[in-house]
C-alpha cells in the first residue's frame, strides 16, 4: 500500500500547451476528478467515483498540466489525523498539491513538509466538485516548495464559475507580481498574540521580526483583544455547517450501505452511524446540539462572526501586511478528542472566519510564520513571499 498516494493515475493524459505545461499536481480525494475514487477518507463515500471534473481540476488540465493522483487526507479534510499533505512534494513526486483548508490543515501541512501554503481569499477558486464540510469557511488550497508555482496554478484556475452561487461575479483579479519595496511596506503584529505565547516561542517569533525589520520593513504593533474569540466562532458555526452538509451522505445514492439493515429507516440509521469516524462524528453532533438544542448560541456566534470580520478589516488598514505564528507548540501531535483539535488552529482558524487570504512561509526555525493581507490582497501577499524567498520583484 502507497503510503503517500490514495490514488495513483496510472492513464499517461496526451500533453498539451499551456501556462502549466509539464507542471505534476497532486490532488486530495475530495476534489473531483471524472472517474476517480473521490472518497474523501471517508467510508460515508467509499466507493463513489467522480462523474465529471472539479472547476480547478478542469482549469489545471486546460492549461497542461498533469493530475497524478490523490494523496491520502483526514476523513473529510477535518483536522490532520491520516493526512499525507505535503508528503508528495517532500518526495518530489509532484509539483504542486491542493489540498482543503477548513481551519488551518493545509498551512499546518506545509509547516510539517516544510513547503509554501497558500489559503487564497473566499471566493477566488470555484467549489464546484469539490466534497466539502464547511461551506461557508471552506477554501482549495495550494502547496509547493515554489511561490511561483503557487502564482502560476492560482492564475489558472481562479475565476468566476456559475456552478458555484457563493463567488463573485465578474474578471478574474490581477494575480501578477508587482514591485516590493521593504521601506514603502509596513508590517502589523498583533501584540495581543505575542502577550499569550510561551517564551520560547516569542523569542522565536520576535527574531523573525527583528529579521524583517534589519531587512527594512517597518514593524508596528496592533491591537485585537478579541482574536482568540476566532476559535470558538469557528467551532459552533463550522460545526453547524458541518452537520447540515454531512446529510447529504445517507448511502441511498451513494456511499457504504449497511446490508443487515431490514427496513429503510434501520438502513438509514445504520449507516450513518457507520458512514463517519469518531472525530467527525462528535462535530457533526456537536453541530446538531447548536441546531437544535442551543440555537441562541449559534446565532450569537454569527454575529460575533460579523464583528470580527469587521475589526480585521480595520486591523489590515492599518498595515500592509500582517505576521502570525503558525503552529501552537502546546498543541498534542496526535489529537483524540474535539477540543484538542482544535488547539491546533488557534493562530490559524482566523483566516476561514474571515474568509481572508493568508501565505504560510518555511522558515530555518522550523516553526514557520504567516502573512496575512485585506481580503483583496492575495497578488500582494504571493509578491511579498517571492521577496523573502529570494525571488521576487525588488
Amino acid at each position: 500500500m502507497d503510503s503517500v498516494f490514495f490514488y495513483r493515475n496510472n492513464i499517461k493524459a496526451a500533453s498539451r500547451s499551456g501556462a502549466l505545461q509539464k507542471i505534476k499536481i497532486a490532488l486530495q480525494p475530495n476534489i473531483s476528478v471524472a472517474g476517480w475514487p473521490t472518497e474523501t477518507g471517508s467510508n460515508a463515500l467509499a466507493g463513489f467515483k467522480a462523474l465529471e471534473n472539479a472547476t480547478v481540476a478542469e482549469h489545471a488540465v486546460k492549461a497542461g498540466a498533469q493530475l497524478i493522483g490523490y494523496t491520502r487526507m483526514s476523513e473529510f479534510g477535518f483536522g490532520l489525523k491520516n493526512s499525507m499533505a505535503g508528503s508528495v512534494l517532500q518526495k518530489k513526486a509532484a509539483d504542486v498539491e491542493l489540498v482543503l483548508d477548513l481551519a488551518g490543515e493545509a498551512r499546518l501541512a506545509a509547516l510539517r513538509a516544510g513547503v509554501c501554503g497558500f489559503k487564497p481569499r473566499y471566493g477566488l477558486l470555484s467549489r464546484f466538485g469539490l466534497a466539502g464540510l464547511i461551506p461557508s469557511m471552506e477554501a482549495i488550497s495550494i502547496l509547493s516548495m515554489s511561490i511561483k508555482n503557487i502564482r502560476g496554478i492560482l492564475q489558472a484556475v481562479a475565476g468566476a464559475d456559475e456552478r458555484d452561487s457563493s463567488m463573485p461575479e465578474g474578471k478574474t483579479p490581477d494575480l501578477k507580481p508587482t514591485k516590493i519595496d521593504p521601506k514603502k511596506i509596513k508590517i502589523g503584529v498583533i501584540k495581543d498574540i505575542l502577550r499569550e505565547m510561551p517564551a520560547n516561542e516569542r523569542e522565536s517569533f520576535e527574531k523573525k521580526l527583528n529579521e524583517l525589520e534589519k531587512a527594512g520593513f517597518a514593524v508596528k504593533e496592533l491591537s485585537f483583544p478579541d482574536f482568540s474569540q476566532f476559535l470558538a466562532v469557528h467551532q459552533i458555526v463550522g460545526s453547524v455547517e458541518a452537520s447540515s452538509c454531512a446529510g447529504r451522505y445517507d448511502s441511498v445514492r451513494y456511499g457504504k450501505r449497511e446490508p443487515q439493515a431490514k427496513n429503510w429507516n434501520e438502513m438509514y440509521l445504520s449507516s450513518r452511524g457507520a458512514a463517519f469516524g469518531t472525530l467527525l462524528k462528535s462535530y457533526l453532533i456537536q453541530g446538531a446540539y447548536f441546531q437544535f438544542e442551543s440555537y441562541a448560541a449559534y446565532e450569537n456566534a454569527c454575529r460575533l462572526r460579523a464583528r470580527l470580520v469587521a475589526q480585521m478589516k480595520n486591523l489590515t488598514a492599518q498595515a500592509d501586511f500582517i505576521i502570525l505564528p503558525a503552529v501552537n507548540q502546546a498543541a498534542s501531535e496526535n489529537p483524540a478528542t474535539l477540543a484538542e483539535t482544535y488547539t491546533q488552529f488557534i493562530y490559524t482558524a482566523f483566516a476561514n472566519v474571515t474568509g481572508q487570504p493568508v501565505l504560510f512561509l518555511p522558515d530555518k526555525s522550523g516553526a514557520g510564520f504567516q502573512f496575512t493581507a485585506a481580503r483583496l490582497g492575495d497578488g500582494q501577499l504571493l509578491s511579498l513571499g517571492e521577496y523573502l524567498q529570494g525571488g521576487g520583484e525588488k
